[in-house]
């Protein structure tokens, strides 16, 4: 999809880009960051997670859905995507959505796209809305606490009205919370934060902070290290006995709704864990442990006829990314 690279839109004043499916994702923020704009949610880099140096375009963001910490503030990927244009395994050129959020009737296939793995079909083009970058951020990061105590705190801080927009925590078992906006209200409202959670912070200013998360996003702890890495999609609730069961290295985002496991190289996570409300997919592991054990979690009987027969609709002949999600 090299080929298909460029910006064909940008509206700073309709906070809306539009860009080829093929175009590097570092193109498109060094355009937006120019006009003081970004991705809201955030995507993640996964080039040291995984060992590779593939540049990240923006039809693999929409196609894996990428979406960082600040998801559990301004939502996913998909959320932020307003248009879509793709090619169906039929050959087919189709057009969904457009360069303004508005609700229409009928399928909505931009939301169907995002997260579909090239499955359904082959991207060529994106639209997105944006936002501003905000003038300035900060971080506190806790103590070391247990996953159980982690999640209280970090529940309890997005449950405030001070805009929290990064609640994780790192192998070391601290808490990191994040506030971004104009700079009196981040000093206000990080000190509010502190008064209403207690205990001792440490404080991370503007670059310290957004090093910080960086961090997070890609998930630099496990990168280099041995070990096939896990992503598990959980309630935060439920986190810390997951975490106990999972019994390896582990991190939280999303408020704990959100686990990476670093497990060692071959393990079968799920039948470790057993049935819980969530799913586990694999990120990184050998083409050995990826041919013996499937990369998403397997649907329910229900989801799994639904989702064989979009594939079936949008890709007869079963010619994309055949076998990758059942």
């Amino acid at each position: 999809m090299a080929g298909l690279s460029g910006i064909t839109l940008y509206e700073p004043g309709a906070l809306t880009v539009v860009a080829r499916a093929g175009t590097p994702l570092a193109e498109v923020q060094a355009a937006l960051g120019a006009e003081g704009q970004r991705l809201a949610f955030e995507p993640m880099d996964m080039r040291a997670l995984l060992g590779r140096d593939g540049a990240p375009t923006m039809g693999g963001m929409v196609a894996a859905n990428a979406s960082g910490p600040r998801r559990v503030q301004v939502g996913a990927c998909r959320d932020s995507l307003i248009g879509v244009r793709f090619v169906d395994g039929t050959g087919a050129v189709v057009k969904n959505g457009g360069r303004v959020m508005k609700n229409v009737t009928g399928y909505d296939l931009v939301k169907l796209m995002a997260g579909s793995w090239g499955t359904l079909g082959v991207l060529s083009e994106c639209a997105f809305k944006l936002l501003p970058v905000p003038e300035t951020e900060a971080s506190l990061r806790s103590a070391p606490l247990s996953p159980a105590a982690a999640v209280d705190v970090m529940s309890r801080a997005l449950g405030t009205p001070y805009e929290v927009n990064g609640a994780a925590r790192d192998e070391a078992g601290r808490v990191c919370l994040r506030i971004e906006g104009f700079a009196k209200q981040v000093a206000y409202r990080r000190a509010a934060l502190e008064t209403v959670l207690g205990g001792e912070w440490e404080v991370l200013e503007a670059a310290q902070s957004a090093a910080l998360w960086q961090d997070i996003r890609d998930v630099q702890a496990f990168a280099g290290r041995a070990g096939d890495v896990w992503r598990l999609s959980v309630k935060p609730s439920d986190a810390p006995e997951i975490m106990a069961r999972a019994d390896c290295p582990a991190l939280l985002d999303w408020g704990g709704g959100l686990i990476w496991a670093l497990v060692a190289e071959g393990t079968d996570l799920r039948a470790r864990l057993g049935a819980f409300a969530g799913h586990a997919t694999l990120i990184r592991a050998s083409e050995a442990t990826r041919a013996a054990l499937p990369v998403f979690q397997p649907a329910p009987a229900p989801l799994a006829a639904i989702a064989a027969g979009l594939r079936a609709k949008f890709d007869p002949r079963g010619v994309l990314n055949p076998g990758l999600m059942g």
